[in-house]
């Protein structure tokens, strides 16, 4: 039992959740004015976490062929037989079906959103096979979790949490670029169409950067429309270093895309809900 677990979450990456997570936090705590209660933190965290589950497993489902031929995929459960086709599937279908359940038990809304919130984060496995929007879709998808956070708590959809959810979605459009540069020569070989392979790699840093401005921008214009205080301001102020920190690392050393791909971001996210945090508990 203990090697499948670690199997699954090796097939997941778990710990990746940390990019999306904060996020519908930050918009759960800004739509509650505080605190959101016990039932939504655990059915918010069981929406997410089956949301990302289903995402990442359907990729790796539909990516076999590819990341078999890839070096650096190659050894994923899903590719080498530790995981076979029918249990990915079974995963797959386990984990929607957890999401559109804990969906209805949050709100209506949160239940009519939900097949279509599972089809977009189902999309982006196919894009990269004919569209370098790939990015984009991919930003979509976790730029979707401040969304669903306001979802839960207020049943509606409000004008700051789309304005923090513009910021995810080209927040991870733009690290995803970065990290894509890893297979800038596979991509090119297997005919992908990613934007590295496509454009090379000296384009993909200079529309990384612009993302990553876009980001702060919408950022600053949630914490405007919000009405946020001064460690919401400070949030977006340490996201704009971390960021340009991100571009430097990996300029000056692409071995080094890992570090800034899952150590600067999986930071951001947590400082970005601790000053908001922080704002919404001093204002109170």
């Amino acid at each position: 039992m203990k090697k499948i677990l670690n199997d699954f979450n090796e097939l997941i990456m778990f710990k990746h959740s940390i990019f999306s997570l904060p996020f519908i936090f930050v918009a759960m705590v800004v739509a509650a004015n505080g605190w959101f209660g016990w039932k939504l933190l655990l059915l918010g965290l069981l929406a997410a976490v089956s949301a990302r589950n289903f995402a990442m497993s359907f990729n790796r489902f539909v990516d076999r062929d590819i990341d078999a031929k890839n070096p650096r995929t190659a050894s994923r459960p899903s590719v080498d037989g530790r995981i076979d086709t029918n249990k990915q599937l079974l995963f797959i279908v386990i984990n929607a079906i957890i999401f559109v359940l804990t969906a209805y038990f949050i709100n209506s809304l949160a239940f009519y959103l939900s097949i279509p919130i599972l089809i977009v984060l189902s999309g982006y496995s196919f894009f990269k096979r004919f569209s370098s929007f790939a990015h984009i879709v991919l930003g979509i998808s976790l730029g979707l979790s401040p969304i669903a956070g306001v979802v839960a708590v207020k049943n509606s959809i409000t004008l700051w949490s789309l304005l923090l959810s513009f910021g995810v979605v080209f927040w991870v459009a733009g690290f995803d670029l970065l990290y894509s540069l890893q297979d800038i020569e596979f991509d090119k070989k297997e005919g992908l169409h990613s934007i590295p392979s496509i454009y090379g790699a000296k384009c993909t840093l200079l529309l990384s950067k612009f993302f990553h401005v876009m980001t702060i921008l919408f950022w600053l214009l949630f914490v405007i429309a919000y009405g946020g205080g001064i460690f919401s301001y400070l949030s977006v102020v340490v996201s704009a270093g971390m960021l340009y920190k991100e571009h430097q690392i990996v300029n000056q050393d692409f071995n080094e895309i890992d570090k800034a791909f899952f150590t600067m971001n999986g930071y951001l996210g947590i400082i970005f809900f601790i000053f908001v945090l922080f704002d919404i508990v001093f204002k109170g």
